[in-house]
C-alpha cells in the first residue's frame, strides 16, 4: 500500500464532526421535547385532580382544586387578594435584587483577589453554617418587626447560594486563559470583562435558581411576624379561622411565585449560554 493511499485510509477512518455530533446525542438525554418544563407540574394538577374526584384524597386533608379556584375568585372578589399578592411580590423582589448584587459583589472582591478571600470567605463560610432563619429574633431585635427585617431577610438568605457558586465560577476558569492573556499583553480590565466575567456567568445563573427558591422560603417565614399584608398574613388569618382552602391559596400561590421565577432565570440562562455545548443542547 502507498503512503498516499494509507493516508486516505487514516482520513477516511477518522470521525468527522458530524459523527462526533450524533454519537453525542446518542449518549445524552435525548431530543428535547416541548412545553417539558410544564409536564410535571401538569402531572401532579391531574393526580391532585382524579384524587379529589375519587375521594383517595380527603377534603380534609387538601381541598379539592376546584374549591381552590371558588375561593381564589372569593379572595379575588371580597377580600384584598392582589394587595396581598402585590406586597409579597414587593418584599421578595426587593431582598432578591438586595441579596443578588450583594453576593455578586462578594464573590468578585474574594474570587478575583487573595486579599478579598482572606477577609470575606472565612466569615461567608460562618454565615452558610448558621441558618438566616435562626437569626430572625435577632433581626427583630435589630430592625423591629416592619419591612426592613423582612427584606433583609430575604436578601441575606438568598445572598449566600450567589456567592458560593458565582465565587466557584470565577476560580474554576481554566488558569491557561490567564497566561494566555499576558502572553498577548491584554489588559486587566479587558481580561475580566471578556474572559473572568462570562466564565463566571453559568455559576452566577445557577446560584440564582437556588436564590430564588431561598428567597421563597424567607418570604413563607418572615410574612409570618406580625405582617399586615402579603400571603402570609392572609394564611395566619385563614389558619385562626380554620379555612383550609385559604391556606391552599396561598400555598398555590407561593409555588407558582417560584416556579415562574425559575422558569425566568432558565429561560435567561438558555439565552446568556447559547455559546456552551453541553448534553442539554
Amino acid at each position: 500500500m502507498t503512503s498516499t493511499a494509507l493516508d486516505r485510509t487514516v482520513v477516511a477512518e477518522e470521525p468527522t464532526r458530524d459523527d462526533v455530533r450524533v454519537l453525542r446525542r446518542q449518549l445524552g438525554p435525548g431530543p428535547r421535547i416541548r412545553f417539558a418544563f410544564w409536564i410535571g407540574p401538569a402531572l401532579l394538577l391531574a393526580i391532585w385532580v382524579v384524587g379529589s374526584l375519587t375521594g383517595f384524597i380527603a377534603p380534609q386533608v387538601l381541598t379539592a382544586p376546584w374549591d381552590v379556584v371558588k375561593e381564589f375568585g372569593d379572595q379575588w372578589s371580597n377580600h384584598d387578594l392582589l394587595g396581598n399578592i402585590t406586597a409579597s411580590l414587593r418584599r421578595v423582589v426587593y431582598g432578591l435584587t438586595l441579596g443578588t448584587a450583594a453576593g455578586f459583589a462578594l464573590a468578585l472582591l474574594s474570587g478575583l483577589s487573595r486579599l478579598g478571600e482572606a477577609v470575606i470567605d472565612g466569615p461567608i463560610q460562618i454565615k452558610r453554617a448558621i441558618p438566616t432563619l435562626a437569626l430572625i429574633p435577632l433581626f427583630v431585635a435589630w430592625f423591629g418587626i416592619g419591612e426592613q427585617m423582612k427584606i433583609i431577610t430575604i436578601a441575606l438568605i438568598s445572598m449566600i447560594p450567589i456567592y458560593i457558586n458565582t465565587h466557584n465560577g470565577l476560580r474554576g476558569i481554566d488558569g491557561r486563559y490567564a497566561e494566555l492573556a499576558e502572553t498577548l499583553d491584554i489588559g486587566r480590565g479587558t481580561f475580566l470583562r471578556h474572559v473572568v466575567l462570562p466564565g463566571a456567568l453559568p455559576g452566577f445563573l445557577l446560584g440564582l435558581r437556588f436564590a430564588v427558591t431561598s428567597a421563597m422560603l424567607g418570604l413563607v417565614v418572615v410574612e409570618q411576624y406580625n405582617s399586615l399584608s402579603g400571603i402570609g398574613h392572609m394564611m395566619t388569618l385563614a389558619q385562626e379561622y380554620g379555612q383550609t382552602s385559604v391556606i391552599v391559596v396561598g400555598l398555590v400561590l407561593y409555588g407558582l411565585y417560584g416556579f415562574l421565577a425559575d422558569a425566568a432565570v432558565r429561560l435567561v440562562e438558555r439565552k446568556a449560554l447559547s455559546w456552551r455545548r453541553t448534553l442539554e443542547g
